[in-house]
């Protein structure tokens, strides 16, 4: 059973609410949450862009092999030559090997850990396979992070059928999880149909009326949403107010400029975004450019 503490911890970094979790105070050294809350904070500023100050919170002697894999992650997510981004990999696919071979000192939610982290990694190195082989896609593990992950991973190619197996096949142990609830508003985002985006404008809705809460991610999230529903300013509203709180966050801008391309926007006004993402800042908005190309 989860401590208060560390489902507080464990929600905000599942709704994006990386800035609170960042300034979240550690438990007690001693205290069994420890680790775990340390986990999550090293995973918000990696997710936040500021993956430097993870190797600041975390003991470079840990023996603790998710705390490894997270390092990892961070020196992979900051390195700048190939040589160092191709290091932090293979020590992640070392550590993989490692928890294989383990002969009991290493419990399942580290290496469940692991393997996310890991499969994160490959992911963002185009290692599609190999993070989907990591993450256990079309095994009957239970491991509702790397279903998660995975799912992203098979809604990012097209592939709807194999994301909703995946999700089908963790509801059969999962309990009712917040992020199993997540998973299931991602798949009903890309699905067309009447009324195909009501169960994540309620998912989204429920979340940011939490006054405990502050995620831009989820403002964005719920944005999309009204955006697919042809609720224009309404999704404009929450990109801005996303902005406020994480100015210059591609992701939204990227959604920013394409609510302010349609038409029932002001004349101009997508324009003046589209002059902003110069080709000095391709690599800034890799995602607005991806959208440019589907409004154009």
């Amino acid at each position: 059973m989860e401590s208060s503490e560390l489902y507080h911890a464990k929600q905000q970094f599942i709704l994006g609410a990386y800035s609170s979790l960042i300034d979240l105070t550690l438990p007690d050294p001693n205290s069994p949450d420890h680790n775990p809350i340390l986990l999550y904070k090293a995973r918000a500023h990696i997710a936040s862009g500021s993956p430097k100050w993870v190797t600041e919170l975390v003991p470079a002697d840990t023996e603790d092999v998710s705390l490894k894999a997270v390092t990892a992650l961070a020196r992979y997510r900051q390195a700048t030559e190939d040589a160092d981004k191709d290091s932090a990999l293979e020590e992640l696919r070392d550590l993989c090997v490692e928890i294989e071979g383990e002969d009991g000192s290493t419990d399942e939610r580290q290496k469940a850990l692991v393997r996310v982290i890991a499969g994160t990694a490959f992911v963002w190195a185009g290692e599609i396979e190999e993070a989907l082989e990591t993450l256990g896609a079309g095994t009957s593990h239970e491991n509702l992070e790397a279903v998660a992950i995975t799912v992203q991973i098979y809604l990012s190619i097209n592939r709807t059928d194999l994301a909703t197996k995946e999700f089908n096949r963790a509801k059969r142990w999962a309990e009712d999880d917040l992020l199993l609830q997540l998973i299931e508003s991602s798949i009903d985002l890309v699905k067309i149909g009447n009324d195909a985006y009501s169960n994540p404008n309620s998912f989204y809705n429920e979340q940011l009326g939490n006054p405990s809460l502050t995620s831009p991610h989820l403002l964005t999230a719920r944005g999309v949403t009204r955006l697919l529903r042809g609720e224009i300013p309404a999704a404009k509203s929450d990109f801005e107010e996303a902005l406020s709180q994480k100015p210059g966050d591609p992701e939204t801008f990227a959604a920013l400029t394409v609510a302010s391309s349609l038409p029932g926007s002001k004349r101009g006004e997508g324009e003046q975004f589209w002059k902003y993402v110069s080709p000095r800042r391709i690599e800034v908005f890799p995602f607005v450019l991806t959208c440019g190309r589907l409004v154009i």
